[in-house]
């Protein structure tokens, strides 16, 4: 790559906000998200700040940000252009024909972005290393492999090679028992994990300056009909998800704790009682 800036599409997901309890429905056929809070993902929102940096830096000629859902990732994207993104993509699932969408699969997901990626001639993907509802860590992974693109996971510091001739990033991410530092070729797929940065505040001018910014609204069927002749796997999109969430179960409630007098009386607990010594 000649260029000596990169363009970047950052994918972020709208999730139930990590500090607002979570209340399971009463047939357990999902979450009760009613008059709940929401907001991006917080990987999600690592990586937008991480893309935002590299604009500030120089590094960056363009920052566009996605989000897959219905009406309300309107929020979300808008807060994102007004952390620093230059435009925003909306791939609307509520208007849809078919009612697979409601559960999209990772890969599903990873397919779109794909599409998307080549469109906007994208040098480097910038995502959160999992959601945290679903938790699935899969769509970067699957992701990098329908771009047959080198991929970078779990981010925990990113670096460019060569400031002049930006073909080729320098990625630490934690393993176990240490780090490991990766020098990724362009265009790449990069996850972002926890320790990378510390997301920014939007401030109110920028607020303000975020609703004359670019945002695409474009249902799912739309998209898939413009592009499922260049793109025919697209069609799959819109057939029998592969995956079926059967239940969900609320998480049991915590016990109240046991005071002991001294140690041999927590010790004959620990050996007798809850036997993990």
């Amino acid at each position: 790559m000649a260029e000596s800036t990169i363009r970047i599409l950052v994918a972020i997901k709208r999730v139930v906000d990590p500090y607002v309890a979570i209340r399971v429905k009463d047939d357990n056929s999902g979450i009760d998200d009613h008059n709940v809070k929401k907001t991006i993902n917080p990987f999600c929102a690592i990586a937008l700040e991480q893309a935002v940096q590299f604009k500030e830096q120089g590094i960056a000629s363009e920052v566009v940000v996605v989000c897959i859902g219905d009406d309300s990732c309107n929020e979300s994207l808008r807060t994102a252009l007004a952390l620093g993104a230059d435009s925003a993509i909306h791939i609307n699932t509520m208007q849809t024909e078919s009612d697979n969408v409601t559960n999209i699969t990772p890969l599903k997901i990873a397919m779109l972005l794909s599409v998307l990626a080549i469109e906007n001639k994208t040098d480097v993907v910038l995502m959160g290393k999992q959601s945290i509802d679903g938790d699935n860590n899969q769509t970067p992974q699957m992701l990098a492999g329908i771009l047959d693109c080198p991929q970078a996971t779990y981010a925990s510091e990113i670096n460019y090679d060569n400031p002049s001739i930006l073909d080729k990033l320098i990625v630490t991410r934690e393993v176990d028992g240490g780090l490991e530092t990766l020098a990724v070729k362009v265009p790449c797929v990069i996850s972002c994990d926890l320790r990378l940065n510390t997301p920014r505040f939007a401030s109110l001018p920028n607020i303000m300056k975020a609703k004359a910014k670019p945002l695409t609204s474009i249902s799912l069927q739309d998209f898939i009909n413009k592009n499922c002749l260049q793109y025919p796997s697209l069609e799959n999109l819109i057939k029998t998800t592969s995956q079926t969430i059967l239940r969900y179960n609320a998480q049991k409630p915590r016990t109240a704790g046991v005071m002991v007098d001294n140690v041999d009386a927590l010790i004959d607990k620990l050996s007798h009682e809850v036997k993990v010594i």
